[in-house]
C-alpha cells in the first residue's frame, strides 16, 4: 500500500476533496505536494493579487494539515521533474490529482504520466467535462440545451460530500524531505477584500445561504450592492469545491427559488465553459465563431492604455476598471460593460481585454475568463449577437441609479448632480465648476462618441462576415 503523493494544484481544501480521499484510499501513507510550476507562475497571464492570493492559500492549507499530523512539501521547477524526483526519495507508487482542462494543464498531465503512475480524479468541476453530451454524443456548444442536459443527469447530493480527514497519515521520512519555503512576496493589499484559505470560504458560502442567495436574482445585476456571492476566488483555486456550491444552491429552499436557483446557472456556466476549453482548446488563440476570426480590429495603444486606467471619460466603464486595479476583483455587471466597451466602441482585440483581466483578476480562469471576453466580443459559443453593443449610459442609469457605484471608484466625480453622473460631459460648465468636475481637467472627455462607435462596430463587424463568406 505504501505511499501515495497528493499532487495539490486547484484544489487548496480538506473537504470534499475527491484527489485526497482517492490518495487515501489507495495507500496507507500520503504526501501532500505542491509545485511551484515557473511556467505558471512567471506567465505573462497572471499578477500579483493572485499569485499573492494563491500563497496565502498554501499556508492556510499547510496549517490544516499540521493540526493533522501532516504538511506540505513545496518543490520549485517542472512538474514532470519534480514528482519523479519524489517519487525517487519517497518510495511513492502513485500521484493523485485532480483532472484540468485547459491545454497546458492537459499536456503537463501527459508529460507527468509519461513518468509516473498519475491517477486522475474529479473536482474541479461538478460534472466531467466529457459527461454532458448530446444524445448522439455531440458537443454542446449552447449555454441552454447544455443547462438542460446538465440538470437532467442525476444531481449532487449532500451525501456526496466528502468530509475533510480527521489524520492525513504522513510518510515517516517527511520531516527529512526537502521543501522549499513559499515566497514571502508578493503580498496580497489591504485594498482586496478577500482572505484567502479554506475557513474563509466555508464562512462566505454559510452567509451567502443565510443572507444572499433568495435575493440573488433580484440584486446581483446592481453593482453598488453586496447582491453577489464573492466566492469565484475560492472556486477558481479550489478553496471551496463548486460539487459543495451546487449542493448548497440545490438545498436551499430545495433550490426552487429564483435566487438559488440563478447561482446555480451561473455554476452552470462555469461548468460550460470548462466544457468548452476541454473540448475546443484553440478558443485560447482565436475566436470560436470562424466567421468573426478576421475582424479588423483598431488596436489603438493609446486608447488601451485609457480603457486599462479607467480613463476613459465613461463613468461606469472607469469605475469597473479601477475596482479591478485596486481589488483584483471586479463585478460580473461591470465585466460586461468594460468588455463590450472595449472590443466594441474601442474596437480592440478581446484578446487584449482577455490578457489584461487574466493578470489583475485574483479569480482569473483560463476557461471562464475566455467564455466571458468572446461572449462580450460576440466572437464565442453562445455570444451576445454582434450587433448587440451596451450603452454605457444606459448600463449605468439601469445598474447604478443612484450613483453608489461610480462615486465610490470615482470619486472625482463624487459632487457631480445625478442628473449627469453618467454622463458627466453633458453638463454646463457653471455646473461643472460648481461640482468641482471641470471635464477634460478634472476627469476625461470621452474618447469616443458612443453613436459613430457603434455604426464603426457594425460596420467592422460585418464586413469581416462578408470576407468570411466570401472566402467559403
Amino acid at each position: 500500500m505504501g505511499i501515495a503523493i497528493w499532487w495539490i494544484r486547484r484544489d487548496l481544501r480538506l473537504s470534499d476533496n475527491q484527489a485526497l480521499h482517492a490518495a487515501l484510499a489507495h495507500s496507507r501513507y500520503v504526501l501532500p505536494v505542491f509545485v511551484l510550476d515557473p511556467a505558471l507562475w512567471n506567465s505573462g497571464y497572471t499578477g500579483d493579487k493572485r499569485r499573492a492570493f494563491l500563497l496565502g492559500g498554501l499556508r492556510a492549507l499547510d496549517a490544516g494539515l499540521r493540526a493533522r499530523g501532516s504538511r506540505l512539501i513545496v518543490r520549485h521547477g517542472r512538474p514532470e521533474e519534480e514528482l519523479a524526483r519524489l517519487r525517487d526519495e519517497t518510495g511513492a507508487t502513485a500521484i493523485f490529482t485532480e483532472a484540468d482542462v485547459s491545454p497546458y494543464a492537459r499536456r503537463r498531465d501527459e508529460q507527468v504520466a509519461s513518468l509516473v503512475p498519475l491517477h486522475l480524479t474529479g473536482g474541479l468541476t461538478i460534472r466531467p467535462p466529457e459527461a454532458v453530451r448530446k444524445a448522439d454524443g455531440g458537443i454542446y456548444t449552447v449555454y441552454t440545451p447544455y443547462n438542460r442536459a446538465w440538470r437532467d443527469l442525476p444531481l449532487p447530493d449532500a451525501r456526496e460530500l466528502l468530509a475533510a480527514p480527521d489524520t492525513i497519515p504522513a510518510p515517516p521520512p517527511i520531516d527529512e524531505l526537502d521543501s522549499a519555503i513559499l515566497p514571502e512576496t508578493p503580498v496580497l493589499p489591504s485594498s482586496v477584500p478577500f482572505l484567502p484559505g479554506e475557513t474563509e470560504a466555508q464562512r462566505r458560502l454559510q452567509h451567502f445561504m443565510t443572507e444572499g442567495i433568495f435575493e440573488y436574482a433580484r440584486e446581483r445585476d446592481f453593482m453598488a450592492r453586496a447582491g453577489t456571492s464573492e466566492l469565484s476566488p475560492y472556486l477558481r483555486f479550489g478553496m471551496l469545491s463548486a460539487r459543495q456550491a451546487a449542493v448548497a444552491a440545490l438545498t436551499a429552499r430545495d433550490g426552487a427559488q429564483p435566487g438559488p436557483k440563478t447561482w446555480l446557472d451561473e455554476l452552470i456556466w462555469r461548468e460550460f465553459y470548462m466544457s468548452i476549453l476541454f473540448n475546443f482548446p484553440n478558443v485560447r488563440r482565436e475566436s470560436f465563431r470562424t466567421n468573426l476570426r478576421h475582424i479588423a480590429w483598431d488596436n489603438d495603444p493609446d486608447a488601451f492604455a485609457a480603457w486599462q486606467a479607467g480613463r476613459t471619460g465613461y463613468p461606469i466603464v472607469d469605475a469597473g476598471m479601477r475596482q479591478l486595479l485596486a481589488t483584483g476583483w471586479m463585478h460580473n455587471r461591470a465585466r460586461m460593460i468594460v468588455a463590450s466597451f472595449l472590443t466594441k466602441h474601442l474596437l480592440i482585440d478581446w484578446r487584449w481585454g482577455e490578457r489584461h483581466f487574466m493578470q489583475h483578476l485574483i479569480d482569473g480562469d483560463p476557461a471562464a475568463n475566455n467564455g466571458g471576453w468572446q461572449w462580450s466580443a460576440g466572437t464565442g459559443t453562445d455570444a451576445a449577437p454582434y450587433f448587440r453593443i451596451f450603452n454605457p449610459v444606459l448600463q449605468g442609469e439601469k445598474y447604478d441609479l443612484h450613483g453608489d457605484y461610480v462615486r465610490h471608484w470615482a470619486p472625482e466625480l463624487e459632487r457631480v448632480p445625478a442628473a449627469y453622473l453618467h454622463q458627466p460631459w453633458m453638463m454646463p460648465i457653471d455646473v461643472q465648476q460648481a461640482a468641482g468636475c471641470v471635464i477634460g481637467v478634472d476627469y476625461p472627455a470621452p474618447i469616443v462618441e458612443h453613436a459613430r462607435a457603434r455604426e464603426r462596430a457594425l460596420a467592422t463587424y460585418k464586413a469581416a462576415r462578408e470576407q468570411a463568406q466570401a472566402t467559403l
